[in-house]
């Protein structure tokens, strides 16, 4: 009771799914269905306040920022990135470039806009952090630029806190200034842990070797601080329990969040069709994690801000507290 789950709905996965949902009343209130037997209650969260409002120039706030989870606010600054375009480059589960295509959002936010739709947020919604990422642009610093002058102007407008996601800049000299920018947390996402995997499914991005990865974990650690740097590692792309678990023993010890979140085929990408991994191989990853991580006192509650705080694309929080059994 009381966890919030992101459940993927507009994939082939999902509409052969044995669960459905009986009819939602005024209250957001329904029934969770297992071949058609109920099974538990469930709440859906309303459409938030803000998407009803434009900026001055047209543009309908829920293309410039989304409602994440019940209190988060999440946007993509850069609706482009320097290897979607390209088959030998992309990362095959990627979809920066559909909902862009489809016009749910805009090329690119202005830290302006940003700042406009945070405000509003947080005072109709009662949004509490909020979580920016970004496509990769072609320049040395991946992303860091735009996030930090976006964190600088929504920190004025609002003081919520701030993750920001990007892939390692060359310099690390920019997690001090994303830091000074208002960042409070940090990820850069590996997506899978073995070289192999990574060079498969991530083509371009794996130009960028783990091993740079981790000398970037520990310089950010060095500015952000334990558990307020964190990672992404989408299971079921390839790495086995055993590599997903050695990646979560080695990111703690760094003092990195590893989040592992099962991995969710998207239609119009190359892995559309792929299996996600099935409960047993997730249980299998997340319990012991969740056990790591308790451990190591770094859980997601210690979070600032960002995806392992809001939580809701993995049970691995649950797991955190013991509670959790997959089914």
């Amino acid at each position: 009771m009381g966890t919030t789950l992101m459940v993927p709905v507009h994939t082939r996965g999902a509409a052969a799914s044995p669960f459905r949902i009986e009819s939602i009343n005024e209250f957001g209130n329904a029934t969770l269905l297992h071949e058609g037997q109920p099974v538990a209650l469930v709440n859906f969260p309303p459409e938030p306040a803000f998407y009803g409002l434009s900026t001055a120039e047209g543009v309908p706030y829920w293309k410039i920022a989304r409602l994440h989870s019940r209190s988060v606010l999440a946007t993509t600054l850069l609706q482009t990135c320097i290897r979607y375009g390209n088959a030998k480059t992309k990362c095959q589960f990627c979809a920066i470039g559909e909902s862009l295509k489809s016009g749910t959002t805009i090329r690119e936010k202005t830290p302006a806009q940003l700042a406009e739709v945070a405000g509003a947020a947080m005072r109709l919604d009662g949004i509490d952090n909020v979580v920016m990422t970004t496509g990769t642009p072609p320049t040395p610093d991946r992303g860091a630029a735009v996030l930090a002058e976006a964190a600088l102007a929504i920190k004025a407008a609002t003081g919520l806190p701030i993750q920001g996601q990007c892939e390692p800049p060359a310099d690390f000299g920019w997690f001090q200034t994303l830091r000074q920018s208002g960042i409070d947390s940090l990820g850069m996402h590996l997506e899978a842990w073995d070289e192999g995997v990574r060079r498969l499914i991530m083509p371009g991005k794996a130009e960028v070797p783990r091993a740079f990865y981790l000398k970037a974990f520990e310089a950010a650690v060095d500015v952000f601080g334990r558990g307020q740097v964190s990672t992404y590692l989408l299971a079921g792309l390839g790495d086995t329990v055993d590599g997903l678990l050695e990646a979560g023993r080695e990111l703690i010890s760094l003092g990195v969040y590893p989040f592992v979140v099962p991995f969710v085929p998207v239609t119009g990408t190359p892995l559309a069709n792929h299996a996600p991994p099935d409960a047993a191989f997730m249980q299998a990853v997340l319990e012991p994690l969740g056990a790591m991580l308790t451990e190591a006192g770094m859980t997601s509650e210690t979070a600032k801000a960002g995806c392992s705080k809001c939580a809701a694309c993995s049970s691995l929080s649950a797991f955190e507290k013991g509670k959790a059994a997959c089914g």
